[in-house]
């Protein structure tokens, strides 16, 4: 156990010197091409900033409205004749937009039924097997320049409820 404990310590340190060392072997001026990098990355970062924004004032909205406790009721009717908690809907519906805004929502969600019980596995499996569809999109697209999406939003929402199905049935083994 140690052994992989000093291995993880040192793996990232390693994977340095050894892209610094392959650089001045294979004679490229690595100081030049980090700062190169690290410009472009500049750059990419200045471009999402309002997409970020727009979808963290998204979040804000859709939980301080109460729409997600309309959502949750109305989904909630439905969701429970194929054994989901209907408490998890605004999970599900703000993890496709924003993770950090699913982790405050988990967190309320261990604070009321705990973490040991039926609805918080469900809950920290579907945080695991889930993706921020929406973030992720508007991202990877705007960043590589996409105007048509295609069929990644069908994709993404058929691997959702992929993920939210295979956290029901795991969170039923488990227990």
């Amino acid at each position: 156990m140690e052994f992989i404990l000093y291995l993880s310590q040192m793996i990232i340190p390693f994977l340095i010197f050894y892209i610094i060392g392959y650089g001045l072997l294979a004679k490229v001026p690595v100081y030049d091409s980090f700062i190169r990098g690290a410009n472009e990355g500049l750059k990419t970062v200045v471009k999402i900033v309002p997409t970020l924004i727009g979808l963290m004032i998204a979040t804000g909205i859709l939980r301080a409205s109460g729409f997600l406790d309309f959502i949750a009721g109305l989904l909630g009717q439905f969701s429970s004749a194929v054994s989901f908690p209907g408490t998890l809907v605004p999970l599900i519906v703000l993890r496709m937009f924003s993770s950090s805004a699913a982790t405050g929502l988990l967190l309320d969600v261990y604070k009321e039924f705990g973490t040991d019980s039926r609805v918080g596995l469900i809950a920290s499996l579907m945080m695991c097997c889930t993706e921020t569809i929406f973030y992720t999109m508007s991202i990877y697209f705007m960043t590589a320049g996409i105007k048509k999406t295609r069929h990644t939003l069908r994709g993404a929402l058929l691997a959702t409820f992929a993920g939210i199905a295979a956290s029901v049935i795991l969170a039923d083994l488990m227990l």
